[in-house]
């Protein structure tokens, strides 16, 4: 098939490149009198560097990332896409949280894998013979798969290993894992209020039900608070009228 449309498809390849250079050369011409906020929008450089890639001679040549380059190019359609956008953006603000994450589920698949390789290494050397070994069977068991047969295999070991299990799936399948959950969500709803305001001139989004529980219980206080203060000028006597104070003469002139 790539012999019988090899000419076709290097036609296809070359349209869809001359497209994407016009475009980008459109876009570049367009901030000819402020190039500078051309590069400072991020998707602006992602697609000249997708472009420019394709030109590069070493780049080029490599069949497999200049593949992996295309593929990416379906990134670009996240700047027409809003809710694609907004999932890139809770992506990116998720990397610091992600790499804590990581450095914690590290620091604790390493304690683990030492107490297993301490405890199961003799008998269960397939395992945990090592500490690299350890690691990989405690990284597939943080999925929960095949775990009932390692408790199975280290009750045969010790009765003790249920609470090595068992400790080990609590903190590494249940805590760790809805921390990285809470780091995601909570990136993405950052990077939808980003994206609220930089977009203005939208409305605001529709109250939802506990939005109107709320805004019910401010008025009902509210109302309240007239209330007591009614009540209160209520109680507190009218001023007494003093005498009427004579009028000031005008200089040189009648009162």
């Amino acid at each position: 098939m790539v012999a019988e449309w090899r000419l076709w498809l290097r036609l296809a390849e070359h349209g869809c490149l001359a497209v994407f250079t016009v475009e980008i050369v459109l876009r570049l011409a367009a901030y000819a009198d402020r190039p500078g906020s051309f590069f400072k929008d991020p998707w602006n450089l992602f697609d000249l560097a997708v472009v420019l890639c394709a030109f590069l001679p070493v780049v080029r040549e490599n069949t497999t990332v200049l593949r992996l380059l295309r593929l990416a190019r379906v990134l670009r359609t996240a700047r027409f896409l809003p809710q694609l956008r907004i999932m890139l953006v809770a992506v990116a603000r998720s990397l610091p949280g992600t790499l804590s994450f990581l450095l914690v589920g590290a620091l604790l698949l390493y304690v683990y894998a030492m107490v297993g390789w301490v405890f199961f290494g003799r008998r269960n050397p397939e395992h945990y013979g090592s500490i690299g070994r350890a690691v990989l069977t405690l990284f597939l068991l943080m999925t929960l798969d095949g775990i009932g047969e390692a408790v199975h295999a280290g009750l045969e070991v010790s009765r003790w290993s249920l609470l090595y299990y068992a400790s080990y799936v609590l903190l590494a399948s249940f805590v760790l894992v809805n921390v990285l959950i809470g780091v995601v969500i909570t990136s993405l709803d950052e990077s939808r209020e980003m994206e609220r305001e930089a977009a203005p001139g939208q409305p605001p989004p529709a109250p939802g039900p506990d939005d109107s529980v709320l805004l019910h219980e401010r008025i009902a206080a509210a109302r309240q608070a007239l209330d007591a203060f009614e009540r209160d000028l209520a109680r507190i006597p009218p001023p007494r009228s003093g005498p009427a104070e004579r009028p000031v003469p005008a200089a040189g002139g009648r009162p």
